[in-house]
């Protein structure tokens, strides 16, 4: 049963911060429209979902009915587009020069002769790494392209002009399959990134904005002595925030999941769960920067710091691991880390709940420990005794 005092004093602070935003439209916009519209912007952007047409150049040096074959089959691939097939390799390195191509096709001379007459022959790729999305897709989607003349070559060419061993399968083969993305959608990859750390990133904003408001305009004292619990009106206050972006949250994965995608995988409510544990840390730390700092510009600005390059070191993007310690230590502070791992985790894996624990009791440790500390050093601020009782 929450003590009476308690509830009285969350309800203060939550309809305190309603009637702000009721009665400053232009928050009321930037806290709700403005994060809907720019999730709806990034989902439009990223709709194609996968990477097609990826324009490459093709030195045929062989001129074979073999390499015609090759080049029909790169074009016909859907990941790409024959942009040129340049006369010599100096012509193809232009065409990467000039940004025309990602990726370069060489097939040497006498490449047929050698596959039928004296054993494996040899098609390179040069990819651009200064683009390696792109360059690394169009390589892929080549490979891809010459596995599938292999298997023709093997079952209608060889098997006829040499031996039926030569044309055997190799006596270990390697069968890979996708897990948690098998599309190898960008749309998907992306996305699950990009929705929570937009909205983690507002989220933040909003709720230092909630806090060092009252400090800049000199109310804070005079609201906390008012408050019938100091405490749980602070908590109203942010649990505002903490509603809004939890719903838009699920909203937006619900989009990738389920509109975009094939449902989740794991357990529904340890991925809400997740959700709200991200948000509480953001509460946490929000307290902790408007409380130590006392000045919400610069609060704000730490909170663009930290929550804005967590997307970056969090591991989901780029690796963290070997990383110089720097980035392995910034990487375990983030409550982003914690909550990509378990929404990796619930969304795409399918992990059983109990693998997920860690990691909620992580964004707990990322909401009590800053909370404590910034709640404490703002009722000192406003002259409070009973610091947290």
């Amino acid at each position: 049963m929450i003590p009476a005092r308690v509830l009285s004093g969350f309800l203060d602070g939550w309809r305190r911060e309603a009637r702000h935003l009721r009665d400053t439209p232009s928050e009321l916009v930037l806290m709700t429209a403005f994060p809907c519209v720019l999730l709806a912007l990034l989902a439009w952007l990223l709709s194609p979902a996968v990477i097609r047409d990826l324009p490459i150049a093709v030195v045929d040096q062989d001129r074979s009915t073999l390499s015609r074959e090759l080049i029909r089959r790169l074009e016909a691939s859907p990941g790409l587009r024959v942009a040129a097939v340049p006369g010599d390799v100096r012509e193809a390195w232009s065409q990467v020069r000039r940004m025309d191509a990602y990726a370069v096709v060489l097939i040497p001379p006498l490449t047929s002769r050698r596959l039928y007459h004296d054993g494996p022959a040899r098609v390179l790729v040069y990819y651009n790494a200064s683009y390696l999305t792109s360059g690394q897709g169009a390589s892929r989607d080549v490979a891809a392209v010459v596995g599938g003349l292999n298997a023709r070559i093997l079952e209608r060419d060889i098997a006829r002009m040499r031996s039926a061993a030569a044309a055997s399968s190799a006596p270990i083969a390697v069968q890979a399959t996708t897990l948690g993305n098998p599309e190898h959608s960008f749309e998907h990859f992306l996305l699950a990134l990009l929705f929570p750390g937009v909205l983690h990133l507002m989220a933040s904003l909003g709720m230092i904005g909630a806090l060092g408001r009252e400090l800049c305009d000199g109310s804070l004292r005079a609201w906390l002595a008012s408050s019938p619990h100091p405490v749980a009106g602070m908590a109203g206050k942010l649990a505002l925030y903490v509603v809004l972006y939890w719903l838009l949250t699920c909203a937006s994965l619900g989009y990738l999941a389920f509109v975009h995608g094939s449902g989740i995988a794991g357990n529904p409510l340890v991925l809400g769960a997740g959700i709200l544990g991200l948000y509480l840390a953001s509460a946490g730390v929000a307290l902790l920067f408007v409380g130590v700092v006392r000045d919400m510009g610069i609060a704000l600005s730490l909170s663009g710091l930290y929550v804005g390059t967590a997307l970056a070191f969090s591991g989901a993007a780029f690796p963290i691991t070997g990383a110089p310690v720097f980035a392995r230590v910034w990487n375990a502070l983030l409550p982003l880390t914690a909550y990509l791992k378990l929404q990796a985790q619930q969304l795409d894996i399918g992990s059983p709940a109990i693998d997920s624990a860690r990691w909620l009791l992580a964004l707990a440790a990322f909401c009590v420990v800053p909370g404590v500390l910034g709640a404490r050093r703002l009722l000192r601020d406003a002259g409070h005794g009973q610091v947290m009782s």
